[in-house]
């Protein structure tokens, strides 16, 4: 970073950058218009009653962009993150535009990808888990990198069905991040910078995504936010910010338990679990359930609050007290899962018939 790393100027940047994307939205939903870059109304994802554009993740990057322009420090890392950003950006505008295939973004993703991993030479290298300290030597490793950010890219893009919702889960994570590195008296890593560049860029979209949505962040977005969300993980736990990848994967435990549900759900109905949409995600479920969107967007952003509390007490050590909130959570999970559809929709609906 090149300010000193002090809470004003934190707050500096994240100002910024909430500016930058309070005026650069409005921009992009005109030219959303213009392209039809437009979401049609959807029971898959409870959409507005009108066209929604779907341009919000242009106005996210360029405002992270320019932040990063105004207190970033120019290196290969970056540099490989912003290239990796821009390939996913313009797979998923095209997308957004004219729908593409499964496989072609996932190419996109895959592309991008490797950018960060061989251009920006970021790898997992080991994984130390319980203790336990796994080793993946060349080409593993390799392997290893690319499974783990598409599978954040994915959750994120997977989670991204109601108003609010995915640009929130960001938040929490990128608030996190930050709150862990400056307890350990690790701020100014490229993680942190990254960080608090993300949250100023994503509220100042979030004031025009919440419910009624205004504009959504579209795949663009969507897959952008996870790419920088499998960006910072990788940073952190190389520049000692997690002592464990399992501390990012545990923030995030809310979308990655919601899309493991999805996979086995749409599995058990005989159905591609990654290209058949359905309505039985958690958010779809709350819904069902009768409560508002925007209480159902509360009751998601508490249970994440919960797992990025658990996982702060985690990286600083306090791991019995982390382990009892992360059980006390799984068990509000579970109880969710055996009084919604959200695992065996068909079952439930069969018993509701007879």
């Amino acid at each position: 970073m090149n300010l000193e790393v002090t809470l004003p100027n934190i707050l500096l940047m994240i100002f910024s950058t909430f500016c930058f994307s309070v005026i650069l939205v409005p921009v992009f939903k005109k030219l959303a218009y213009h392209v039809g870059a437009l979401d049609y109304p959807s029971p898959h994802h409870y959409s507005s009653k009108e066209p929604v554009p779907t341009t919000g993740g242009l106005a996210v990057f360029c405002s992270f962009l320019l932040g990063y322009m105004l207190f970033g420090r120019a290196n290969v890392q970056m540099l490989s993150i912003l290239i990796a950003s821009f390939i996913l950006l313009m797979v998923g505008f095209i997308d957004n535009i004219k729908s593409l295939s499964a496989k072609y973004q996932l190419l996109g993703q895959l592309i991008a990808v490797c950018v960060i991993i061989f251009y920006g030479h970021i790898t997992i290298d080991n994984f130390t888990v319980l203790g336990l300290n796994l080793v993946f030597p060349v080409p593993f490793n390799y392997l290893v990198t690319i499974l783990f950010m598409l599978g954040i890219i994915n959750a994120i893009d997977l989670s991204d069905g109601m108003d609010g919702l995915s640009s929130g889960i960001s938040m929490i994570y990128f608030v996190t991040i930050i709150t862990i590195a400056m307890f350990l008296n690790l701020a100014g890593n490229l993680d942190f910078m990254i960080a608090v560049l993300m949250i100023g860029s994503l509220l100042g979209f979030w004031i025009y995504n919440l419910p009624p949505a205004k504009i959504y962040i579209g795949n663009s977005g969507s897959n952008f936010e996870g790419l920088m969300i499998a960006t910072t993980a990788l940073y952190g736990y190389k520049l000692a910010t997690f002592t464990s990848l399992i501390i990012p994967l545990a923030i995030l435990a809310t979308p990655i338990i919601d899309v493991f549900f999805s996979i086995v759900r749409r599995s058990l109905k005989k159905e591609n679990p990654f290209t058949t949409p359905d309505t039985d995600h958690l958010h779809h479920q709350l819904l069902k359930m009768k409560f508002s969107k925007r209480s159902s967007l509360a009751i998601i952003y508490l249970i994440n609050i919960g797992f990025s509390f658990a996982s702060i007490l985690y990286a600083l050590g306090h791991i019995k007290y982390a382990i009892i909130i992360y059980i006390t959570l799984m068990v509000i999970f579970l109880f969710i899962v055996l009084k919604t559809e959200i695992l065996f929709p068909n079952m439930r609906r069969t018993k509701h018939e007879k």
